[in-house]
């Protein structure tokens, strides 16, 4: 049976790919494909060694002549984002990514792709096995759950890299050279909740918001999309306000990504229903005005619902500390970059919603590619949630990657460029988070930039990666190995 990447070129990348495709490789499910990898640089008869979080890093010598060149290491992820479509029968810990093509993009059948990162551990094994190139000493990092926690940088140690130029291949428009990332922290609040019995004469209803776009909530944060739990908090305030009490609400799904749909299921005073519901679609159709453009699918959908038998609601004074909060809470761009034109700068997401037994909680997430900025938004965050009466729990975070327009490995990667394609290359910054962060923080004086092949959909199944802008990622990688002094 043809393989979909077979006559595709360079041959030894898509080789690996396809090698790497049929490995599970989820974040935290990276023991089978790190163990390809150390298997791989032994059948090469390469030095490579695992550390304690997992990450495994391998050595190959310098071509002959270069050997007294600066080392550089190449650096990419293990781990990939396990998302279907809802009509796919796939399961992520044992079934290997089904690849296909279309139109000159390489996708998955149903799933995600994967290319976020496995195009960079692609390109490092065929580096690690290609004896006729020129380079000098070389290190390849492969690093464990960059999607889920960024945890396999976070406990890189002291002297596991060698090297002190550092070429991250986890950017996704070929043609741009990133030189900066924001780092990020996550808040949340959570209310301790005793339910009570809905009272009588309440009719149960639900809401269902849907139709949004969603996206990821650093990349996308500018492009002003719905966000489906303030929008559902919008609808909530106007029927409580005519008497309805909140049962359950919930919606989002990833602390880093905008959420696209929320539901909620509310009780009406039956003589009310009626009209709370022509209230709730008249703020429906003023919230799709303000949408139109950005959101053309949205739909709100309100559903009475049979059977109120030991439905349970909220406390009023509860239920109006938390509807309060949500609106209070900031989302989206609080801040544009005075440096470089069009990065944002810092930006606030409120992303999952969750109704349990005991409690209801609200996590958020922050991005600022200046570390104050980000202690400054996370305290904005944490007082809201305080002045509402919830308890507040933030994490730790992890670092940005301060532009350096004078790194000495940008400069050598714009020349390259230059000579290779008669063009100069874009300088940007992304307003989210890299490994480089990290692993600068962790190995101070590292010079680092990161760049990649063409992906659009990453971390969705609509995940593509385009196969004309490979041969030109991997080509332009090894030019910048031959030049490196």
């Amino acid at each position: 049976m043809a393989n979909a990447t077979d006559g595709l070129k360079p041959q030894p990348v898509w080789k690996y790919f396809s090698e790497i495709s049929a490995i599970p490789r989820g974040s935290k499910n990276e023991a089978a494909i790190a163990k390809y990898v150390l298997q791989t640089a032994k059948r090469l008869g390469l030095s490579a060694r695992q550390d304690k979080a997992g990450s495994v890093i391998v050595q190959k010598p310098a071509s002959s002549g270069r050997e007294r060149t600066a080392s550089v290491c190449l650096q990419g992820h293990l781990d990939m984002v396990c998302e279907k479509t809802p009509n796919t029968k796939h399961d992520f810990l044992k079934d290997g990514i089904r690849l296909k093509l279309v139109d000159g993009f390489l996708m998955a059948d149903g799933t995600t792709l994967g290319a976020d990162n496995g195009i960079a551990v692609a390109a490092n094994l065929a580096i690690m096995e290609d004896k006729t190139l020129v380079h000098g000493p070389l290190e390849f990092l492969f690093t464990v759950d960059e999607e889920t926690g960024l945890t396999g940088a976070s406990h890189l140690e002291p002297g596991f890299v060698a090297s002190r130029i550092l070429l991250n291949l986890d950017s996704e428009e070929e043609g741009e050279l990133y030189v900066g990332c924001a780092g990020g922290r996550d808040t949340e609040g959570q209310w301790p909740a005793t339910f009570e019995p809905a009272p009588k004469g309440m009719a149960p209803w639900s809401i269902t918001i849907g139709g949004l776009r969603g996206g990821h909530s650093g990349l996308e944060i500018d492009k002003n999309r719905g966000n489906a739990l303030k929008i559902l908090n919008r609808l909530l305030l106007v029927a409580t306000e005519s008497g309805a009490r909140v049962s359950t609400m919930q919606g989002g799904n990833k602390r880093n990504a905008i959420p696209r749909d929320a539901s909620a299921t509310i009780c009406m005073p039956a003589a009310k229903a009626a009209a709370i519901k022509s209230a709730i679609d008249a703020v429906s159709a003023a919230i799709t005005a303000e949408m139109a453009s950005v959101e053309p699918n949205f739909v709100v959908t309100v559903a009475s619902r049979k059977n109120a038998r030991g439905l349970k609601v909220l406390p009023r004074s509860l239920q109006a500390k938390i509807l309060r909060t949500v609106s209070a809470l900031p989302h989206g761009v609080m801040k544009m970059s005075s440096d470089i034109p069009g990065l944002v700068e810092t930006s606030t997401n409120v992303a999952v919603l969750t109704t349990g037994k005991k409690s209801v909680t609200l996590m958020t997430s922050q991005r600022s590619s200046v570390a104050s900025e980000i202690e400054e938004i996370a305290h904005t965050v944490r007082s809201t949630f305080e002045l509402g009466g919830a308890s507040v729990r933030t994490s730790d975070g992890y670092p940005g990657w301060k532009p350096n327009l004078a790194s000495p490995i940008l400069t050598v990667a714009q020349d390259t460029y230059r000579t290779m394609f008669g063009k100069a290359p874009a300088v940007k910054a992304v307003h989210a988070g890299l490994e480089c962060g990290i692993i600068g923080e962790r190995y101070p004086g590292m010079d680092m930039v990161s760049f990649g092949p063409t992906m659009t959909g990453v971390h969705s199944p609509d995940e593509r990666l385009e196969v004309a802008s490979v041969p030109k990622f991997y080509d332009f990688l090894l030019g910048i190995l031959k030049t490196v002094k």
